[in-house]
């Protein structure tokens, strides 16, 4: 396949999310690296236009949405056409289901190659808006097969992620998951003393690295806590991440609330660190931060009701409802050199490398 330009759009992203700016890093580096030429397009404060590692970043102003911890989203329709239209891409990737997916309908009127990523579960969000399930069920499956029909692809990162598009009918999904970088995140990056700055000796030290908003259900993880401190465990709880519930969940002073942790090498040493780290999310479609976990050779404690059950396979254990701590005490039965060697095992099936071929497979087959 010869070198294609690559548009990618992209709305909630702020300098310092997680998931979602790893993932369109990583890809775009791999893009590039396989002699193609990806271009991201994206909100920000103001238009900007630099190269970079990952590529080509564009921004174009686009306004906060309120109570989100500032993400920003692309608004102005007519100013993404005209950089569409200047960029003359042979292929776009759009990670936003709603807001951008007028780009497929510009995209096949051009001849243009589109896919659209999933990077969440519409059903999920929608349960979190505590709307009736009928109501719910019937409205997922009539966007998701809207959007279904404007790309030419609709990539998931899971099968768990695909089930709500092949529900509603879609027959043009591919699955490819994403992947961890695996020199970054491993187990040499335990230091004895950044344990030691978070918790004493003969404690357990719990991890949780997530965006604290209503639908990750980061309160979780506190109630994991208070669960194990009441059965005489003395823990920690580490709670790495930022967004709207952060201030009223560190008022309740049971956990050290870190902000993001933007230093990724530091990150991983926290990581590390752990004994276990929680995964709270109930609608997760991937996942990436239980899976850097995982790399370090931590165990992950994940919600039963998302995709991680499969992402970490043996290598963690799933729970139902809103406290963790019978999965926590369930990993720690085991050595922990055994639970470390299966986690850091599970981790190297996902690699980038592998993630950015199945995503060029999927641009070549259109």
């Amino acid at each position: 396949m010869s070198g294609l330009r690559i548009v990618r759009l992209a709305n909630f992203i702020t300098p310092k999310s997680g998931g979602l700016r790893t993932a369109l890093r990583e890809l775009g580096r791999g893009y590039a690296a396989a002699g193609h030429e990806p271009v991201l397009v994206m909100p920000g404060p103001a238009h900007s236009d630099e190269l970079t590692p990952q590529g080509r970043i564009i921004t174009i102003p686009g306004p906060e949405v309120p109570s989100m911890g500032g993400y920003r989203v692309l608004l102005g329709r007519s100013d993404v056409a005209d950089v569409l239209a200047g960029l003359k891409p042979d292929r776009i990737e759009v990670s936003d289901r709603l807001t951008l997916r007028w780009t497929g309908g510009w995209a096949r009127r051009r001849g243009v190659g589109s896919v659209m990523v999933s990077h969440e579960s519409l059903d999920g969000l929608l349960r979190v808006a505590r709307l009736p399930q009928g109501a719910r069920t019937a409205f997922a499956k009539r966007l998701n097969r809207a959007t279904a029909r404007h790309y030419g692809r609709v990539v998931c990162t899971t099968s768990w992620a695909a089930e709500e598009f092949r529900a509603a009918g879609a027959r043009n999904i591919a699955q490819v998951p994403l992947g961890v970088d695996l020199d970054l995140f491993q187990p040499a990056r335990f230091d004895p003393a950044v344990r030691a700055r978070y918790a004493d000796p003969g404690e357990l030290l719990l991890v949780c690295c997530t965006r604290m908003s209503v639908e990750k259900r980061p309160q979780r993880a506190l109630t994991t806590l208070a669960t194990l401190r009441a059965a005489g465990v003395r823990a920690k709880l580490v709670m790495a991440g930022d967004g709207p519930l952060r201030e009223r969940l560190r008022r309740t002073g049971e956990a050290e609330f870190t902000g993001w942790i933007t230093d990724r090498t530091e990150l991983a040493g926290l990581l590390a660190a752990a004994d276990v780290v929680l995964a709270p999310g109930p609608i997760e479609t991937f996942g990436l931060a239980a899976l850097e976990a995982l790399a370090c050779g931590t165990p992950v404690v994940v919600s039963s009701s998302s995709a991680l059950p499969d992402v970490v396979g043996p290598a963690g254990v799933a729970v139902a409802g809103e406290d963790f701590a019978a999965g926590v005490r369930q990993l720690l039965a085991e050595p922990a050199d055994v639970r470390r060697r299966r986690a850091r095992d599970r981790a190297e099936r996902f690699g980038w490398d592998a993630a950015v071929r199945g995503f060029l497979a999927v641009h070549e087959s259109l």
